[in-house]
């Protein structure tokens, strides 16, 4: 029989994961081996909710029986062919609905990625490129929010405000303006701006910081007023997360371009898409000088395609946006508690996503180097929690299958884990 852990830790490479300590003597790993709805299981059979749905990615729970029945489907014709020169239903279909879904229009056209670094990157390319095609190649540069993440490829993490994940390689990328907020933003010069890019009402990896109700709507008003794009993130607050399908609807904000993954195919598979309007898609017609040179090997993979058809159907056979208020409403009644610790200096909300904030006595950061937000999150496990902290920010954001008995288990666990990581008197 494999010995799991020791096999992990001779050979895998995990993401944004310390690796000397998770190689280290003493460490454990835990491996997750099944799950069912908003639970996990390990292969010690220990059971867990999903706290944080598999990194923001798992929407309807773990083995829902129509995304699997979909997947089965599709097996049974094939997994996956080119986009390249070729097209396939599920794609064709998959593109059609998720423009359905975006009925004040104007975006009409779907490019079809893997993950979410790489549909930002299609939308700063096409931003680049449009410019170019159309007279205003001087229109070269792009602005991001201060703290803002929206990937780690490097065109994408040219955005990035975060100088922890993309500081040190900061020479390879090309040239963006950070700003802080919309009165930075109105003394640049826009005629230079291809693009402003923007996590809409939520930064996710910043601590989960809430933008100021008006923001959004006020930025596309200021981008179609100096005629620059407007291209929204919506890889994390996209499908529900909100509390409505898109974040950018809560303000009757529709983007230039909207850059999907994470929860597009329910948590499943790895698909991305990234949405535009057919005055973009106009100017790359033409020669092959005007084409789009960019694309990925499983683009519009059939499977995950399919898994995202069924994703969607849940959405409207299961009434799931509607069922989603009552949870939001009482995910906030429930955090009641926890925002009396003592040291717990925020707990904001964004429909189904929230972020409790630790500090000492709730005004002081604590040391960078206690690790304070991941002892936390390891202390939950005990009390049957799977979440992730970003520094001292506990996010939790669970599929919305959850049930509000394992809603309260979840902040429950959350509670008494502050209480005994951080003493209270």
């Amino acid at each position: 029989m494999i010995e799991w852990g020791a096999a992990d830790k001779a050979h895998s490479w995990h993401p944004f994961t310390p690796m000397g300590d998770w190689c280290a003597p003493g460490h454990e790993p835990l491996m997750l081996a099944s799950g069912q709805g908003a639970l996990l299981r390990d292969t010690e059979g220990r059971e867990y909710i999903d706290g944080n749905s598999s990194i923001w990615t798992n929407l309807h729970g773990h083995r829902h029986p129509k995304i699997d029945a979909a997947l089965r489907a599709q097996l049974d014709l094939v997994a996956h062919t080119s986009f390249l020169g070729f097209s396939n239903p599920p794609a064709t279909r998959l593109a059609a609905e998720l423009i359905a879904l975006w009925p004040e229009g104007p975006l009409n056209r779907v490019f079809f990625s893997d993950n979410g670094s790489t549909a930002i990157e299609v939308a700063l390319k096409m931003a680049a490129q449009f410019f170019q095609l159309t007279g205003e190649p001087e229109r070269s540069r792009f602005v991001a929010f201060s703290n803002a993440y929206h990937g780690d490829t490097m065109g994408a993490s040219s955005l990035g405000g975060i100088n922890a994940f993309h500081g040190r390689f900061s020479a390879w990328q090309f040239p963006a303006t950070h700003v802080d907020g919309m009165p930075a933003l109105q003394q640049l010069n826009p005629k230079e701006i291809a693009a402003v890019v923007i996590e809409p009402l939520v930064q996710g990896a910043a601590g989960i910081r809430l933008w100021p109700e008006g923001m959004l709507a006020a930025l596309r008003n200021w981008c179609d007023l100096h005629g620059v794009l407007l291209i929204a993130d919506e890889v994390m607050t996209g499908f529900g997360r909100t509390g409505s399908m898109f974040a950018s609807q809560k303000e009757g904000v529709v983007p230039d371009f909207v850059a999907l993954a994470k929860g597009l195919t329910g948590g499943y598979m790895p698909l991305a898409a990234t949405l535009t309007s057919e005055r973009i898609f106009a100017a790359f017609l033409g020669g092959p000088e005007r084409t789009l040179y960019y694309g990925h090997s499983y683009t519009a993979n059939q499977l995950g395609c399919a898994a995202a058809l069924a994703s969607l159907a849940i959405f409207r056979e299961e009434n799931v946006l509607a069922g989603l208020q009552h949870k939001i409403a009482r995910l906030s009644e429930m955090l009641a508690p926890v925002r009396a610790l003592r040291h717990v200096a925020d707990v904001r909300q964004c429909g189904f996503i929230v972020g409790i904030e630790l500090r000492r006595d709730g005004i002081t950061p604590f040391p960078p180097e206690s690790l304070t937000g991941a002892r936390v999150c390891l202390a939950a496990r005990q009390f049957g929690l799977l979440t992730r902290a970003i520094r001292d920010v506990i996010v939790l954001m669970p599929p919305y299958c959850i049930t509000d008995a394992e809603l309260q288990s979840a902040v429950d666990a959350i509670l008494k884990s502050i209480t005994i990581t951080l003493p209270q008197d």
